[in-house]
């Protein structure tokens, strides 16, 4: 009897485990994105910074190493920002803390500059006017080939 009941339980369990643990979409892979920037990371100015988007064929996403608010490790992103702060160059994700929104570097005041509820991050990415409440999300990177080339850890997303 005990037998019966424990293999009807299996088997009752099973097909609902496929629900929760689901394969990966077919095509779907981690590892470092090959990104071409419009200006070499050996070319930027102390505080200046350049924007970039992930691919869109296959459809790409970049996963944020950090975060806080409404980002987390493990979120994705699908652009970021490379910036040059003195001898260190940092890479964000485009996304705000606060809800998402997508940031937009201002050049004149040197700031990422949330159009959706008027957030602003220095340039380090961290919080100069709220609601944001905590900084910009980093991505994880290194140098590619060539100076105008960055890896950036991502996700594709499948074809």
């Amino acid at each position: 009897m005990g037998i019966i009941l424990g293999a009807l339980t299996v088997a009752g369990v099973l097909p609902i485990l496929v629900y929760l643990w689901p394969a990966p979409p077919k095509g779907q892979k981690k590892g470092p994105v090959n990104i071409t920037l419009d200006k070499p990371i050996d070319q930027l100015g102390d505080g200046e910074a350049v924007k970039f988007n992930a691919p869109t064929s296959p459809n790409t996403a970049f996963i944020m190493a950090d975060g806080g608010g409404d980002n987390a490790a493990g979120d994705l992103a699908f652009g970021g920002f490379a910036v040059k702060n003195g001898s260190k160059v940092d890479v964000f994700a485009i996304n705000c803390s606060h809800l998402g929104c997508s940031v937009a570097l201002n050049d004149a005041a040197k700031t990422f500059d949330c159009p959706c509820h008027g957030s602003r991050f220095h340039l380090d990415g961290t919080v100069l006017r709220g609601p944001a409440p905590v900084p910009l999300s980093h991505l994880t990177w290194k140098q590619g080939d060539t100076p105008n080339v960055i890896q950036v850890e991502g996700i594709v997303l499948g074809f």
